[in-house]
């Protein structure tokens, strides 16, 4: 509203009127700048308190409790062909899948006492340059670990995978498909355009990609919470989240990492856990019977357990010049034989694993254990029932398209 000059009086109205609707005017404007500064204090706060409790519930989820296992990369140097190389790696990965297994560490037991061919992977610490076989074990397991709508983004066409379309799938919950309707989803960022202020589309496996909160660089791969829709809008969003998010908050087993070690030490000392492993588990022949450890009492908030190659963990310590250390038993709290009395001279390390972790399940029990999963939106098998026509149940296997 435009106020009349001074030099001109507004006809039937005294000074003093208008000096008060002035006055009024003036008074009204400055309750509304108080009123403006009270609600963006108020949404500051907010955003505030929000952002402290979103890092409460990360420090919570990083502290849920987990089991990583250590295989030699070498195993993979004791099969006959191509073929049997990349099937043993599926072996490998279905145990760890299986079994709720977080974190896979590929270490060389060998070391550099034998001349043998490098090569480099991308692993969560970067790009490592490690033994060839460690290289091609460590691929296929982030191969088979990766949903398959986004292994065109991450894996290119390499001699290493060759022989990956003959391996079984793991079919794990976060594999999702189109029909699957559940509140995360894995995603890459797209290098798409998007307007000042808003955060990158990601290509989380539907028809459409997901407006997300954080601007990324293209070519990640992130872990998406999926938002309601807005009411009259068809646009997805979601807000990008810590891998740990999901099976902290619905107790669904949500993949592996996998990384490399060059060599046994590396295993402990590259631990990606603040405080390391606080529980340590060898399993070889001349450990003790693994029948001794006592039921629920073994307690662990990062447990970590190692397996040896076809000479043992006992070969892996001679060939790592960083530890001093006489006996293999030194290395961990427990050196367990995981099958006394075995029918075979030796067990291999993908059967290994399967006895160990069976046996294990009912020894160690987790200081933060993640909550049992009870929600919707996952299909619990690659083969359900699905409603025809007529009325009759018909089985679809879907574990073709995986």
């Amino acid at each position: 509203m435009s106020l009349p000059p001074a030099s001109l009086k507004p006809p039937g109205k005294s000074w003093r009127e208008i000096n008060q609707e002035r006055k009024a005017l003036k008074r009204q404007r400055n309750e509304e700048k108080i009123v403006k500064r009270a609600k963006r204090l108020a949404t500051e706060k907010e955003a505030e308190i929000k952002q402290k409790q979103e890092i409460e519930k990360e420090k919570q989820y990083a502290e849920i409790s987990t089991i990583s296992i250590a295989v030699p990369g070498s195993i993979l140097e004791n099969a006959q062909s191509a073929e049997l190389r990349t099937y043993l790696a599926g072996q490998i990965a279905r145990a760890a899948c299986v079994f709720c297994v977080d974190e896979i560490i590929v270490y060389d037991d060998i070391g550099d006492k034998l001349n043998t061919k490098k090569s480099k992977l991308d692993d969560i610490d970067g790009v490592k340059v490690a033994r060839k076989s460690c290289v091609q074990l460590a691929r296929i397991l982030q191969y088979l670990e990766c949903p398959q709508y986004l292994r065109k983004h991450f894996f290119p066409i390499h001699k290493d995978l060759e022989f990956a379309g003959l391996l079984n799938p793991l079919d794990a919950p976060h594999h999702l498909r189109m029909s699957n309707d559940f509140k995360f989803r894995e995603g890459i960022t797209m290098n798409k355009k998007v307007k000042p202020g808003k955060g990158s589309q990601v290509n989380v496996g539907l028809l459409q990609d997901v407006s997300t909160d954080k601007l990324l660089n293209p070519g990640i791969r992130v872990t998406v919470r999926m938002l309601p829709p807005s009411e009259g809008s068809k646009k997805l969003k979601g807000k990008i989240v810590s891998l740990a998010t999901p099976r902290a908050e619905t107790g669904v087993y949500w993949g592996y990492t996998v990384r490399i070690a060059n060599s046994l030490s590396q295993v402990f000392t590259l631990c990606p856990y603040k405080d390391g492993y606080d529980l340590t588990i060898g399993t070889s022949d001349k450990g003790t019977p693994i029948d001794n450890l006592p039921s629920n009492e073994v307690t662990y908030n990062h447990a970590l357990i190692v397996f040896g190659g076809l000479h043992g963990i006992e070969a892996a310590l001679e060939s790592d010049e960083q530890l001093q250390v006489e006996e293999a038993s030194l290395l961990f709290n427990h050196y367990i034989n995981v099958l006394p009395n075995q029918g075979s001279r030796t067990i291999r390390t993908e059967e290994a694993i399967l006895i160990a972790m069976s046996s294990l399940r009912t020894k160690l029990k987790a200081k933060n254990e993640p909550m049992v999963f009870k929600e919707s939106g996952l299909a619990v098998s690659s083969t359900f029932p699905v409603q025809s026509g007529n009325n009759s149940e018909e089985k679809i296997d879907l574990s073709k398209f995986d």
